[in-house]
């Protein structure tokens, strides 16, 4: 598929939030530092070498406090930054020069082009698997963006490495995230760990992945668990659920029975050998882990 590039040079900027990332940030500032017209990094007072790492990439570095809702600083660094298109990224995700190249052409090209990328173009590749991710999305999040006839904001498929190789299944591709944007036509609420960007405009596709290295390790895998529960668990907190018989055997029992059954029979997770069994264990696990610290919260 060919883009026409515009005539005029639309700058980008790359933003992270960051927390002890120095294993990361080098790597994934050398697969954008060839496409970056800046880059923003708001450090949550990281005890490790992550900001000087950053600061030999040529980033701005803003050391703020901790937040345990991450998106509140994803958000800080997508305010501060000045380019005309936005790329958010987290520190274990690296850009193939594929996706690169791609990028590069997406924000320097026309809005007639852009709307080539939205998934209703009958050239659109992949077409049913991201659709069926964005109507997933769209279904508990509610529709995205607004019909204007303008792109502001761009999908990007990720590819999940786990334990050293890629996820193939189990549910985990195309795993679509909304992370190219026009500077001030998107934002994150900062409400919640699951949410979706809030977009004004319409929201297209790119098509080359986004590595996403977040689990390397079981013991990464299960810190970045702890994290995330702790987080869930607040949102039980918020929305205020019971605490009794019902809901135990419902967050301990039924959602996590169907949540493996769905990954690993349904998804086929058993086509990726143990890690595929692995991946489908631990993530029904999320449930019980989340209500049982939501209920020790509330009992103490």
């Amino acid at each position: 598929m060919h883009y026409t590039p515009s005539t005029t040079h639309q700058t980008l900027s790359v933003v992270l939030a960051t927390l002890n990332e120095e294993q990361n940030i080098g790597s994934c500032l050398e697969s954008i530092k060839t496409i970056a017209d800046e880059i923003i990094i708001v450090d949550e007072s990281s005890t490790d070498k992550t900001r000087e790492i950053a600061e030999k990439y040529g980033a701005k570095v803003i050391k703020v406090k901790h937040k345990e809702n991450f998106h509140i600083n994803k958000q800080k660094a997508i305010e501060t930054a000045t380019g005309d298109w936005i790329l958010q990224l987290d520190a274990d995700e690296r850009v193939s020069p594929e996706l690169a190249k791609e990028i590069v052409e997406v924000v320097n090209s026309p809005n007639d082009e852009l709307l080539k990328r939205v998934l209703d173009s009958p050239s659109t590749k992949n077409l049913k698997l991201f659709s069926r991710h964005q109507r997933l999305i769209e279904q508990r999040e509610g529709r995205l963006g607004i019909h204007n006839g303008q792109i502001v904001a761009f999908f990007i498929p990720r590819r999940n490495f786990f334990l050293g190789k890629p996820l193939i299944h189990a549910g985990v591709y195309p795993d679509g995230v909304i992370r190219l944007i026009k500077r001030g036509k998107a934002r994150l609420p900062g409400k919640s760990v699951h949410e979706v960007m809030e977009v004004d405009g319409e929201v297209g596709w790119l098509f080359n992945d986004l590595e996403h290295h977040d689990s390397p390790t079981l013991q990464r895998y299960l810190e970045r668990m702890n994290r995330y529960t702790d987080l869930q668990a607040e949102e039980l907190r918020r929305n205020e659920v019971p605490v009794n018989a019902f809901y135990m055997l419902l967050y301990t029992c039924y959602r996590p029975a169907i949540t493996f059954l769905k990954l690993y029979i349904r998804h086929r997770g058993y086509l990726d050998g143990m890690r595929g069994f692995i991946w489908s264990f631990f993530s029904s696990l999320h449930y019980p882990l989340s209500y049982f610290k939501y209920w020790q919260a509330q009992k103490s």
